[in-house]
């Protein structure tokens, strides 16, 4: 048996710099034309561009997640599918490396998902996504049996709800806890349909613009958000909210966490995946939310500093250090 499995996602990404991407914000303009945000990066149209070297590195909810248990100390292994071709083969190369089974379905007709990330010298980015395999589950290659373990960690991307319920529904019934760290894709879906799926997990994590779309509620309103939790999220609720810090609700205390300072920033890359993943493994190593508060600020605050959701990632000595030994803290009762 696993002591955490990770569901989800897994990528083969290149990691592109360069000084001439810029960021452009003129909100008037720009959402006019269709960029929501008001912003955009931008580079020269028509000409050669300098780059410097390009990195390659794994990516994808479930193959990052996996690499936080695994160098934490748990026996991981990663649920994904891949393409049969050199970029599959390549991810459960990396992942085996990382001391992480892979439990990996290979498509025959789509090739393996791949990203490449456009960054900027101030680590803002774009993502230009091929999602290829890995969101094509069916329930029928779903490997069942070799679902054994006391966590489940899901990044569902693009998995269709259904599989992802029989899923929860054969590990709740085995006694795992499931943590999921609903994607875009999940919360276009609504809170309605979603809440079923929610009311059975142990631990949720979620941004702050994610918690304001499922809710309803103003962004700003900490507090009312969690309150509409307690009804929605059968466990602990997690809410991140960047270099702002996170909140966590476990039904009865309220916590507020800062964040630790980056020595620079260099790529947001993999940042909530980084932190959802050391929040459930601090959980599990200590049963203390305000422990699991600060290995997860710290995972995140690592990974920023790196090109690649991976490369920061903390082993259990790297926590010992005594930069993150202390985390501004506040817990209230609910």
């Amino acid at each position: 048996m696993f002591d955490i499995i990770t569901i989800g996602t897994a990528t083969r990404d290149v990691f592109l710099k360069s000084s001439f991407f810029k960021v452009l914000r003129d909100p008037i303009h720009l959402k006019k034309i269709g960029f929501k945000t008001g912003e955009a990066e931008c580079f020269a149209l028509g000409t050669k561009l300098n780059i410097d070297e390009p990195v390659l590195a794994l990516g994808g909810g479930a193959a990052n997640t996996s690499i936080t248990f695994s160098r934490q100390g748990f026996r991981t292994a990663a649920l994904v599918r891949v393409g049969s071709d050199e970029f599959g083969e390549t991810i459960i190369k990396e992942l085996k490396n990382e001391k992480v089974t892979p439990i990996a379905v290979k498509d025959k007709k789509t090739g393996t998902a791949y990203s490449t990330i456009l960054l900027t010298p101030g680590g803002e980015r774009t993502v230009l996504v091929y999602r290829g395999a890995s969101g094509d589950f069916q329930k029928k290659e779903v490997p069942i049996r070799s679902l054994k373990a006391r966590w489940a960690y899901i990044s569902p991307g693009t998995i269709a709800i259904t599989v992802i319920q029989s899923i929860i529904s054969h590990l709740k019934k085995k006694g795992t806890m499931v943590a999921m760290n609903p994607s875009k894709h999940y919360l276009k879906m609504g809170a309605q349909k979603l809440k079923p799926l929610l009311k059975s997990l142990d631990v949720v994590v979620i941004n702050r613009e994610e918690a304001s779309y499922l809710t309803g509620l103003d962004y700003k309103r900490d507090k009312k958000i969690f309150k509409k939790f307690k009804d929605m999220v059968g466990g602990t609720a997690i809410m991140t909210d960047g270099a702002r810090g996170s909140f966590v609700s476990d039904g009865e205390y309220f916590y507020r966490a800062g964040t630790f300072k980056e020595k620079k920033l260099i790529d947001r890359t993999g940042a909530g995946d980084a932190f959802g993943s050391a929040f459930v493994a601090g959980l599990i190593q200590k049963k203390d939310i305000c422990w699991a508060l600060r290995l997860a600020s710290a995972n995140a605050t690592s990974v920023i500093e790196h090109i690649g959701a991976q490369e920061g990632i903390l082993r259990k000595s790297d926590f010992k250090k005594k930069r993150w030994q202390y985390l501004d803290l506040d817990v209230d009762p609910v």
